[in-house]
């Protein structure tokens, strides 16, 4: 006579079986009251000082470079203190509610903006970036006027060249506009595209994609995207993550060019440069990348416009430039547009620079230099 053994026994599968369910049960119970918990915590401590700015990075190859884009066809929000904001990308990853052919349309005029977070509008509308500003001028001006907002936060001066040499050049641009902000130095140097010898600037790689392989995975997980977008417990872990892995890869750079001893300071990502001293090797680097920028437009017959993106420390205005880099700057373009002069007489007045969250430049301050570069534009 057969007889089944225990771990055979249907009666004893089910029991184990019941008993690892209820124990997964337990265990996921207990990781939502943990989060639920954390959530509590962090909206009670960190509200306030705590943004809800998921990046919404994915990768993409322009020739033989691999770079950080943002994802496309994708809308999103970021939420701080000081409101909400809706972002909306089209299949090419720009922020627009449409896509560009590489062509461009018969009788027109074209320009590419390429920057950071504060190209790419955080905390502004959609409409309402210094991009979005200079085609209604151009627009209110008679001309038939696209501007592509390309920036994406994060971005330093080399993943720009690169874009636009690679990529950009594809739109048959007529301007490009450099929106230049003091961290693009340190962020030159983190990115590791190029390097420095002799004094001259060499290819040392193809590929910055920080964060994305990690993004390209947690978004396809749905809830992934609504905590992004609503958990404060969940930005706080991930920007803390972030700013981790940011600053270690700039310690490894530094290590890399025998400047162990050198403190980077906190490399959080906030609109705010985290030094305004910076060593001449740093310097020298993005004045060769703006040269390079410079030399390619002149090339393919685009106009150079950069803006100095103006930031705001112990509350007075400052321009992103040190002052040998500034010379540079001004003498490696068609327009230079001077933030400091152009916004002095509303320091103290208006609103310069979002008060709280990541304190980006204004939508005024947008308006602002939209209309001086446009301006700037005509007459050239």
């Amino acid at each position: 006579m057969d007889q089944q053994t225990p771990h055979k026994d249907p009666k004893n599968l089910r029991m184990r079986l019941k008993k690892s369910l209820v124990n997964l049960g337990l265990l996921l119970l207990t990781c939502l009251l943990m989060f639920g918990i954390g959530e509590l915590i962090s909206r009670a401590l960190f509200k306030d000082s705590t943004v809800l700015f998921p990046r919404y990075h994915t990768d993409a190859y322009y020739g033989e470079y691999h770079l950080r884009r943002l994802r496309p066809n994708t809308t999103f929000w970021h939420t701080s203190r000081d409101g909400s904001w809706k972002f909306t990308t089209n299949s090419q990853g720009f922020r627009s509610e449409h896509d560009y052919q590489y062509e461009k349309p018969e009788g027109s005029i074209r320009g590419i903006c390429l920057g950071d977070s504060h190209t790419q509008g955080f905390e502004v509308r959609q409409d309402y970036t210094y991009s979005a500003a200079m085609q209604g001028y151009l627009q209110k001006a008679g001309l038939r006027a696209e501007v592509l907002n390309t920036g994406i936060s994060g971005f330093s001066t080399a993943e720009e060249l690169m874009f636009l040499e690679n990529e950009g050049i594809k739109y048959q641009p007529d301007f490009v506009v450099l929106g230049f902000f003091a961290n693009d130095i340190q962020d030159n140097v983190k990115c590791g595209l190029f390097k420095l010898e002799n004094g001259q600037l060499l290819a040392a790689s193809k590929e910055n994609i920080p964060g994305v392989k990690i993004q390209n995975f947690i978004y396809k997980i749905p809830l992934v995207k609504w905590m992004g977008e609503n958990s404060y417990f969940y930005s706080v872990l991930f920007n803390a993550t972030w700013n981790y892995f940011k600053e270690l890869k700039y310690r490894q750079q530094l290590a890399a060019k025998g400047e162990e001893g050198a403190q980077p300071g906190p490399q959080v990502e906030y609109a705010i440069a985290t030094t305004q001293e910076f060593s001449d090797e740093e310097t020298l680097l993005t004045a060769r990348l703006i040269e390079r920028m410079y030399d390619f437009c002149r090339k393919n017959h685009i106009t150079l416009i950069i803006i100095d993106i103006p930031q705001v420390i112990d509350q007075r205005l400052k321009s992103s430039f040190p002052q040998g880099l500034r010379e540079v700057a001004e003498k490696s373009c068609d327009v230079f547009i001077d933030s400091e002069a152009l916004l002095k007489d509303f320091e103290g007045i208006a609103q310069l620079h979002v008060p709280h969250g990541q304190r980006h430049i204004s939508e005024f301050t947008h308006l602002n230099l939209g209309v001086a570069a446009a301006r700037a534009l005509l007459q050239h």
